[in-house]
């Protein structure tokens, strides 16, 4: 199979074409092998090979609704055992899994081939993939510039042609954020649809899932009908979908209510491309016959940011000392996580059970708004990708951290303006994704609109429970009225503009 061949096809037609014995899965695992050499060393998406496992897999030609697919794990939990896995942190860099998740389990038994690891972020702390432990994805639309996080490497694969769609998890935009800037589609499920664990059965209350992200909608789809289903060990069983995904996909959304919004007091001014997105969808999507108007959504942003971020920080110091246990050490972690759990174990209980107590708030607010309008529309980012760096902690402000750090004052770096201003600015770009994870409601990013410069600005649509049907049928007539499936970055990726 050539290039060109490969790169025509999406993860649906790969293994028919297996299944009807007109190519191997070797054949395809060639394929994505050579193009991951080809292009990998400029996006530096892929930072685990696992060459000879997959080798061997696709010789034993497994069976599945995805056999013989070439596939990447995220290296973020997403655990088989027997396989490194670091979640982007130099202290768990050599760290073996013993045991294997759910979802890889079920990817697995969908008889994908799995032959690589994709960059992250270190714990999946952040919204751009640059770790010290493996350096900086670059997105393939512009090197300069981030593809997104935390799944910005499973992102930057995809956008580069390595394979059709890729693991990837979201726990607060870290599906939607990637595929907004790397132009693929990206659907975070609700809360319980796809069983997290062993490893973690639940990722920060429940904010946290598994998915993918794809060049087309019948992957996702597809993909979804794989990871979904009934765990007995997991901490919910939300109501099963009685059909198939695959089949939403392939069925129109009828004429739908929408209400846009793009306002946050966290980003009073979002970028005018950002804006420019939303408008050019509204356009479309009143085209199609459904009817959009604006609405306000009914919730304080900037109160749910900063109870995300309390959460968060609490998160990420339990995900630091789960990285000190496993290594056996206290060195290997990043300033930045650090300083995250450091604020996090500053935090009382009261405060932290305050906060999770307030995401009813916004799931009320969110229910209302569900019983006037089919789905939300907002930007799914406030602004084009960032440059790579663009977000870092000043070198002043580094130092003032670890001096901080040194003298155990975590509650006054929680207080600290100028820490909590580079928090809010890594907040401020991607203030509309956290939404759905505090509600645990499905929210999907679709590629519609490019800047001027070429830079991919998807749309969020933000779904009631039990909404990942809808998601998909809408996103599915989407892409047929404007098909991004061929839309992909000029080789050599360069990094003008």
């Amino acid at each position: 199979m050539d290039a060109k061949e490969y790169a025509a096809l999406d993860a649906v037609a790969m293994a028919a074409l297996v299944t009807d014995g007109e190519v191997t899965p070797a054949e395809l695992l060639a394929a994505a092998s050579r193009r991951a050499d080809a292009v990998n060393p400029a996006i530096n998406a892929v930072v685990r090979r696992l060459d000879d496992a997959a080798d061997e897999r696709a010789r034993a030609a497994p069976s599945g609704p995805f056999a013989g697919v070439p596939f990447l794990l995220k290296d973020l939990y997403q655990c088989q055992e027997g396989m490194l896995s670091s979640a982007g942190c130099r202290a768990l860099a050599d760290w073996t899994a013993d045991e294997t998740d759910t979802s890889v389990r079920r990817w697995l038994d969908a008889g994908l081939v799995v032959f690589g690891r994709t960059n992250t972020p270190e714990f999946g702390g952040k919204a751009v993939t640059e770790p010290e432990l493996f350096g900086p994805a670059r997105n393939p639309w512009n090197l300069a510039r981030t593809p997104g996080g935390s799944s910005g490497g499973a992102a930057a694969a995809v956008a580069a042609g390595i394979v059709p769609v890729a693991a990837a998890s979201d726990g607060g935009g870290s599906i939607r954020i990637p595929a907004a800037c790397c132009g693929l589609f990206g659907l975070k499920p609700g809360r319980g649809v796809v069983p997290s664990g062993p490893a973690r059965g639940e990722g920060m209350h429940g904010a946290v899932t598994d998915g993918v992200i794809s060049r087309s909608v019948r992957d996702t789809a597809a993909m979804l009908d794989v990871l979904r289903g009934a765990d007995p060990d997991a901490p919910y069983a939300p109501a099963e979908h009685p059909g198939s995904y695959r089949d939403e996909a392939g069925r129109p959304p009828g004429r739908l209510r929408i209400g846009v919004h793009t306002g946050s007091r966290l980003n009073p001014r979002p970028h005018p491309e950002a804006v420019a997105a939303v408008d050019d969808a509204v356009a479309l999507l009143t085209d199609l016959g459904h009817e959009v108007e604006p609405v306000d959504p009914g919730y304080d942003d900037a109160q749910l940011a900063s109870d995300f971020l309390l959460v968060w920080f609490v998160h990420i110091a339990a995900e630091v000392e789960r990285a000190k246990a496993l290594s056996g050490r206290g060195t290997g972690v990043e300033l930045d996580s650090r300083v995250m759990a450091a604020i996090g174990r500053a935090t009382s209980a009261t405060e932290h059970e305050a906060a999770l107590q307030r995401r009813h708030r916004y799931v009320r607010a969110l229910s209302a708004l569900h019983r006037r309008y089919d789905l939300l529309l907002t930007p799914t980012i406030a602004r084009p990708a960032p440059r790579l760096g663009e977000l870092d902690l000043p070198a002043g402000e580094r130092l003032a951290a670890e001096a901080m750090l040194a003298a155990r004052a975590g509650r006054l770096l929680g207080r600290l303006g100028r820490v909590r201003q580079a928090v809010l600015k890594n907040l401020a770009w991607v203030p509309y994704t956290q939404l759905a994870n505090l509600t645990g409601r499905p929210a999907a990013s679709v590629p519609l609109y490019w800047t001027p410069d070429g830079l991919p600005l998807g749309v969020q649509f933000v779904a009631p429970l039990g909404g990942e049907a809808l998601l998909l049928r809408l996103a599915a007539q989407l892409e047929q009225a404007r098909p991004w499936f061929d839309r992909r970055p000029a080789e050599p990726f360069g990094n003008a503009g």
